[in-house]
């Protein structure tokens, strides 16, 4: 385990850095985190790859299976980066902590796969493990940041086309927003120490619009990016799976957590919210002694 400290002190001193890189550089750190990730878990998973039509994927499995049924797990990376690598990565950690089956797909990323790439992917994956068998009743459905996103879009695709839901979603640190509304976006500036608005600016421009320059119409640049299967917070919530949603105090993305869930709960569905005060973006996800605990 890593103290929570060294972290910190990490992100901080490279948030600079990754505010201003350029979309190969932050793609080729991102991968790089996942290869590493991987060699944590490598004595405890085995790993499968699995071709998709228009991406890959892979279904990892844990050696010591503690839990029936299996997890799809969407990847974060602002739409824009991580390749199987970094899925494989953060699927091999889920995997190993949990002792359930990962499936983990590297769908397209922005800008050259443009929305709704991702949902559809996301869509091809949950039908894959449908057509393996697996019933609802026995899929979770769980992503982080942008993936945190897009396990509600996917679920709210599947109830517009009247395919059943998975048994529950856990969504780490979920971006939910890509208007970037949130009062913790000028709130917890300084506090974050790894996300800025302007880089997630810059994700959302490419994820919606094929372009990191967005549009010059501002009004409906914010239209489209209210669209629910983009920005699921601005949909409809009713009739979703229950749901746990964590976050870190200190993200940026807090309001984009606080706001889904009471929107949730307004639409009279389940959930619960851990929020854990003093730590990061998808801290979860990180080998310290804290993610532990939740």
């Amino acid at each position: 385990m890593l103290r929570e400290n060294f972290i910190r002190m990490q992100l901080r001193l490279f948030k600079p850095f990754a505010a201003a890189m350029s979309l190969k550089t932050a793609r080729e750190g991102q991968d790089k985190l996942g290869l590493l990730m991987t060699s944590l878990q490598k004595k405890k998973v085995i790993n499968q790859n699995i071709h998709f039509d228009s991406f890959e994927g892979a279904l990892i499995t844990p050696k010591d299976i503690l839990r029936d049924g299996i997890l799809l797990y969407l990847h974060g990376g602002g739409y824009t980066c991580g390749d199987l690598a970094y899925a494989k990565g953060f699927g091999a950690t889920l995997a190993a902590r949990l002792g359930i089956r990962v499936l983990c797909p590297a769908y397209r990323l922005a800008p050259e796969a443009p929305f709704p790439a991702a949902v559809e992917d996301a869509l091809a994956a949950y039908r894959y493990l449908l057509a393996e068998g697996y019933p609802p009743s026995e899929i979770l459905v769980c992503g982080e940041s942008a993936g945190g996103g897009l396990v509600f879009s996917l679920c709210l695709k599947l109830r517009e086309i009247g395919l059943a839901m998975p048994a529950g979603i856990i969504a780490i640190s979920p971006w939910t927003d890509l208007t970037l509304s949130g009062s913790t976006y000028a709130a917890n500036a300084d506090a974050d120490p790894s996300l800025t608005r302007s880089r997630l600016r810059f994700f959302a421009d490419c994820y919606i619009h094929g372009t990191p320059n967005g549009i010059s119409d501002n009004n409906l640049d914010q239209e489209m990016k209210k669209n629910p299967l983009a920005s699921p917070l601005f949909g409809d919530l009713s009739r979703l799976p229950p749901a746990l949603i964590l976050a870190g105090g200190d993200e940026i993305l807090l309001d984009d957590t606080r706001r889904m869930q009471g929107a949730l709960r307004a639409a009279g569905g389940v959930s619960r919210i851990i929020v854990r005060e003093g730590m990061w973006h998808s801290y979860l996800l990180y080998p310290i002694r804290s993610s532990q605990k939740d």
